[in-house]
């Protein structure tokens, strides 16, 4: 039945059908999306990652709904039915729901009301009643609900009744919320979702945050929700298909079709729309996030320096660690907000150990803690002494770290709150390297995270990461077994793998050595080593150049007369290069282009550099705020309504998608992304509710 698939799938994602048939073989042979969209260009037409991804998406569902055909198939012979169109209709049907509509007569179900009286034998009864011609009906009133209840049944599992109440939800139904009676002790809960009382809209216009929210409240109790279309437009499509003559016997057709349609047919495909608007809402949520961690994920790294870390705290001071320059912890202390002691050794660590860059986490105290480091900066300046930069690091996810696993192998000798403070200060030094070694969803990047498809949000999230490692590339020599993990081909057995090799041999001098690892074969490592670098002999190695291409660029230097090294500090003689002479059968132009980039520059971090950052020194809490300031600002997270915005006051604004420009944001990360630094306008200060409201228009970013 797989024949087929690369036709369907062609259709649906609107990509030929030989570049979707030809992504299919290389996925069923193994090869991952990053390998797929960087080096295979020639086989797929270039496709991309997300258009890999989609075609990978629907292979899966089109294997799970052939897999599914055959339990159908194995319970029709289990029936003894050998009827060879409803077999064919089967075996040609490619849409889930059609095709639970074929079987759902068929299907195994509780005895139901229509069951009871095809045992009474009113089933002829209830046939007769169909055809609606005249004809003396019983006078016994159960009778002819047992035979109204048959017709009821039939009505709801037929095909064409069916749809045509899809299509009307599809057209009006509405989704209409009215809150539940809550106990005292819940009602302040049962307040922040007050905007969802007696909340009305067009299912097909809701947005998903609100669609989510609604849900999260009908989850805990506090309101009930009722998605319907318009009755009697429904009823006048099941009269259209059902109703043939106007005469006693029409009538009883009618009254089942009324019951079919409220008992059966209407909550069915009520149940059904809830799922697929919840689907729909799902998948826009785990795009945001996604969105947001991937740019969290390509966050600029600060460089191998030596960094000063600070968790702050009031009651319990600031953990503070120093690091150097490849993260490793040196010594670690308790430093007291206001004490001038702690001041003083602040100070010390600071010159002692030559910090270079200071990391403040953005939690409780952040700001009292900056204050105090920057006087220290000041005074270092003043006195003409080098002098460490400052930044503020988001703490998400970090405490989640600190009481991991993988924290507790790192230091086992040491409590939570100095493996919080080593995380900070790692973030500033490699947010990737350190980040990948927290679950995704504990980052807090994103919304209504615990209340979507938690197995499609695991799966969106896992490929985000790996697509960011293996983008930006990962030193096989000094990366993690958590960083090693994600890279294409390999998962955790092989990162391990990789990290004892390492410990046992030594550095890699090559990636061909990568061979040697236990279990890591040439399949693997044709599916890994362009995502590795090293610096050895072959200065190909430290790039993005796959070693099967090698010979490829040997032949480019040897045909300008100088070696690859030569080639790779030569601007000019790339620039001579005539990319048509090279092409073959296995390396077309785009991977040619690709090569042709890579030497000008070899193994170059894609992630910019990380900038230095100032909240307004007159703000502090939000009784600072006033209407009309224009303040520096940190986006912490964005959401499908807008981005939340740190203006150092310990309370994010909210920048509504409508405040954002001035034209129309169809979404914000048009506007802003993660972490970007921004000049915001304060619209509306609710100190009551601890809200802010922000603008970002006519102000210059």
């Amino acid at each position: 039945m797989e024949s087929n698939f690369a036709h369907i799938i062609s259709r649906g994602v609107s990509i030929g059908e030989r570049q979707v048939a030809a992504t299919m073989a290389l996925l069923d042979e193994g090869a991952t999306i990053p390998f797929i969209a960087r080096y295979r260009k020639e086989k797929t037409g270039s496709l991309d990652e997300v258009q890999i991804a989609a075609i990978q998406a629907q292979y899966g569902k089109l294997q799970e709904l052939d897999k599914r055909k055959e339990t159908i198939l194995a319970r029709l012979d289990e029936l003894g039915n050998e009827d060879k169109e409803l077999r064919a209709r089967i075996t040609d049907c490619w849409d889930a729901t059609e095709l639970e509509d074929i079987y759902l007569p068929y299907k195994p179900h509780r005895k139901t009301r229509a069951d009871i009286a095809i045992e009474k034998g009113l089933l002829p009864l209830a046939e007769e009643i169909l055809k609606q011609r005249p004809m003396r009906l019983p006078g016994n009133e159960e009778e002819l609900q047992g035979a109204r209840d048959i017709i009821a049944q039939r009505i709801a599992e037929d095909e064409k009744s069916r749809n045509a109440i899809r299509r009307e939800f599809s057209y009006t139904a509405m989704l209409k919320t009215s809150p539940r009676p809550s106990p005292k002790e819940r009602e302040a809960e049962q307040a922040n979702y007050k905007d969802y009382f007696n909340f009305t809209c067009p299912l097909k216009h809701i947005k998903s945050h609100q669609l989510l929210a609604i849900r999260r409240a009908e989850t805990e109790g506090f309101l009930r929700v009722d998605i319907s279309p318009d009755t009697e437009k429904a009823l006048d499509k099941l009269a259209h298909i059902w109703l043939r003559a106007n005469n006693d016997t029409a009538y009883q057709v009618e009254l089942a079709m009324e019951d079919s349609y409220k008992r059966l047919l209407k909550p069915g495909i009520e149940t059904e729309f809830a799922a697929l608007s919840k689907e729909k809402a799902d998948q826009e949520a785990i795009r945001v996030f996604a969105d947001n961690l991937r740019q969290l994920l390509l966050g600029a790294p600060l460089g191998q320096k030596r960094v000063l870390a600070l968790d702050p705290g009031f009651r319990t001071g600031c953990k503070t660690v120093v690091l150097n320059e490849q993260g490793d912890l040196i010594t670690h202390d308790v430093i007291y907000l206001h004490n001038l002691q702690s001041t003083k050794r602040l100070q010390e660590l600071i010159e002692q150990y030559r910090i270079e860059a200071i990391a403040i986490g953005n939690g409780t105290a952040s700001r009292e803690t900056e204050e105090m480091a920057r006087t220290i900066v000041e005074s270092l300046k003043s006195k003409g002494k080098s002098f460490p930069q400052i930044f503020v690091v988001s703490e998400a996810g970090a405490s989640v770290y600190s009481a991991s696993k993988t924290a507790r192998e790192e230091f086992p000798d040491e409590d939570v709150t100095v493996r919080g403070a080593v995380s900070i200060g790692r973030r500033l030094i490699d947010p990737l390297a350190e980040l990948v070694k927290i679950e995704p969803k504990s980052i807090g990047v994103g919304q209504y995270q615990h209340d979507v498809d938690q197995t499609a949000l695991r799966e969106s999230l896992q490929q985000t990461v790996e697509s960011v490692v293996n983008y930006v590339g990962v030193d096989v020599n000094t990366a993690s077994k958590h960083l090693l993990t994600y890279i294409s081909g390999l998962g955790p057995a092989l990162a391990q793998n990789i990290v004892d090799y390492r410990a046992e041999h030594g550095a890699f001098q090559s990636r061909k050595e990568l061979l040697k690892v236990p279990k890591l074969g040439n399949k693997t490592f044709e599916q890994a080593a362009g995502f590795l670098r090293l610096k050895g002999a072959n200065p190909l190695d430290n790039s993005a150049v796959h070693p099967e291409s090698y010979g490829i660029v040997e032949k480019m230097a040897k045909d300008q007369g100088c070696s690859v090294a030569e080639l790779i500090a030569d601007k000019e003689r790339q620039g001579k290069i005539d990319l048509n002479r090279y092409v073959s059968a296995e390396a077309g132009l785009p991977t040619l282009t690709d090569i042709l980039k890579e030497l000008a520059q070899p193994g170059r971090d894609p992630r910019g550099e990380t900038e230095e950052f100032h909240f307004d020194g007159h703000v502090h809490t939000i009784d600072d705020l006033q209407e009309g300031m224009v303040l520096p600002g940190i986006v912490t997270n964005i959401s499908a309504f807008g981005a939340f915005v740190d203006v150092g006051v310990h309370k994010d604004g909210l920048i509504h998608i409508s405040e954002m420009a001035d034209r129309r944001v169809s979404s914000p990360h048009e506007v802003v992304k993660l972490h970007q630094h921004v000049r915001v306008r304060v619209t509306n200060v609710d100190r009551e509710r601890g809200r802010i409201q922000l603008s970002l228009k006519g102000i210059k970013n």
